[in-house]
């Protein structure tokens, strides 16, 4: 059963007092239930078009950025117009756990402290990988693998410009 004359709008509900919209009838409250669902929807999906619009206007010049400075992730500055575009890419490290694992055992039996190489759940600090001599990094390579985030773009105005 619908309601048109007297269903209040998603802006109507955020000035109605939660008691109000409590006592609703129960059909009112289904058809309200049902609007918001669409109204999710709409703005994931407008989310993700607006995120992959500002993929495109700015992932290019981010990733120059990025390589200017040596990087391949991490968070980059950029200006556009009276703006100052962040964009971050994070970085994600995955190592196959059996690989690392006989990586492992080959260092305890070694007699080395696994703690300079490894934390004890089979995870490799970035910072620990990267500060290893290059005999020790090319063993462990075919347990590692880099995987990069999703690109995260913010828009805000420069410092001064407020």
């Amino acid at each position: 059963m619908s309601y048109p004359q007297n269903t209040p709008s998603v802006d109507d509900m955020l000035n109605m007092q939660t008691g109000e919209l409590a006592q609703m009838p129960v059909e009112l409250l289904a058809d309200l239930q049902a609007e918001l669902a669409h109204a999710t929807k709409q703005l994931r999906m407008a989310s993700a078009r607006f995120n992959t619009a500002l993929e495109v206007r700015y992932a290019t010049r981010a990733a120059e950025a990025r390589r200017a400075c040596g990087k391949d992730t991490g968070t980059v500055r950029l200006a556009d117009g009276d703006y100052t575009v962040v964009a971050d890419l994070p970085k994600r490290v995955d190592w196959d756990q059996e690989k690392l694992a006989a990586m492992v055992a080959r260092i305890r039996a070694a007699g080395d402290d696994l703690a300079e190489y490894v934390d004890i759940t089979f995870k490799v600090s970035e910072r620990k990988y990267t500060a290893w001599p290059d005999a020790i990094r090319e063993g462990f390579e075919p347990a590692r693998t880099v995987r990069t985030g999703t690109l995260k773009v913010e828009i805000v105005p420069q410092e001064g410009d407020q």
